[in-house]
């Protein structure tokens, strides 16, 4: 029996104790010119709900329980784009805990059907406000009904970055070790780049750490912020990452094509964007290695929400 067979082959307690542990995978063949720099990419698709958002969802229920704001007589309630919203629908029903969402109405029909069959309550948003408008009305419902809801509010939440600093920065260590010269984070709550960039800074060696986001203003990267003209996460610190960097729509939905016909990776337009960003500082440096971070799967985009490359926004 191999060394990495004994190690997937854990017997666990609850669903729970699946979230976390993500392998990582040496890209070979759209790094292939680059062969003197190692290119990883975290799959935090094998998470349970299938994406990155496991990791602060759960940290934000389990610090949330352990201090008393999350009771049984309480209705958990976020917004969210889709993923968070997955990842608190499993929990919440492995947990014992009832769950609202409240989203933009054009989310893909995946996420809807997912989050709904665990026993989640959705609340649509206006579509044409994306992810800062369904912000608006989870704010706008709390402050009328405040007493029923735990408001999880995973934007400003320190239980996010914190389920990274503690889960994902530690095991990026674990597997890559003193290799490790760059990370790469695209921005959408931060979580994940505020999270890992200050655990990988505490390591005894220089890791230099890169927040990426969205190009333009209106872009097709779902679940990514532009932050000049969106709604600032309240756990964003633009300070803390050593570097910012920014990739158009059109750059990381054909790096995603590349993923699935060249490694066999089929993911999300936003791990798209953050290979393009982690194959780019990987040209300019030439020699070390890059991580960065895979956040879901492709399937997830199928439909409804299909962004055509010839549509002018």
């Amino acid at each position: 029996m191999s060394h990495a067979f004994r190690a997937r082959a854990r017997r666990i307690e609850s669903v729970v104790d699946a979230a976390g542990n993500t392998p990582m995978i040496r890209l070979r063949k759209v790094a292939a010119d680059v062969p003197d720099v190692e290119v990883y990419l975290k799959l935090e698709y094998c998470n349970p709900g299938g994406s990155v958002k496991d990791r602060p969802a759960l940290q934000i229920m389990r610090d949330a329980i352990a201090d008393g704001r999350l009771t049984r007589d309480k209705i958990l309630i976020d917004a969210t784009s889709g993923n968070t919203g997955v990842a608190y629908s499993i929990y919440g029903a492995a947990l014992g805990y009832r769950v609202q969402l409240v989203m933009p109405s054009n989310v893909s029909q995946a996420r809807k059907d997912i989050t709904q069959a665990y026993g989640t309550e959705l609340i649509y948003s206006d579509p044409m406000e994306g992810s800062d408008g369904a912000i608006r009305l989870c704010r706008e419902i709390v402050e009328r009904e405040g007493d029923k809801f735990f408001y999880a509010d995973q934007y400003k939440n320190p239980s996010n970055p914190r389920g990274h600093y503690l889960g994902t920065g530690p095991e990026i260590l674990a597997q890559v070790g003193d290799r490790i010269t760059h990370f790469v984070a695209g921005l959408g709550t931060s979580g994940t780049c505020m999270g890992v960039t200050q655990r990988l800074h505490e390591h005894e060696r220089k890791i230099t750490c890169i927040a990426m986001q969205p190009a333009e203003a209106m872009h097709g990267l779902e679940g990514m912020k532009h932050m000049p003209s969106s709604l600032v996460p309240e756990i964003y610190d633009p300070a803390r990452p050593d570097e910012h960097m920014t990739v158009t729509t059109e750059d990381g939905w054909d790096m995603a094509d590349r993923l699935a016909e060249e490694e066999g990776l089929h993911v999300g337009h936003s791990t798209g964007a953050n290979v393009f960003a982690a194959l780019e500082v990987a040209r300019r440096i030439g020699r070390g290695c890059v991580v960065t971070i895979a956040c879901d799967r492709g399937d997830r985009y199928f439909a409804p929400m299909r962004w055509e490359k010839h549509y002018e926004w």
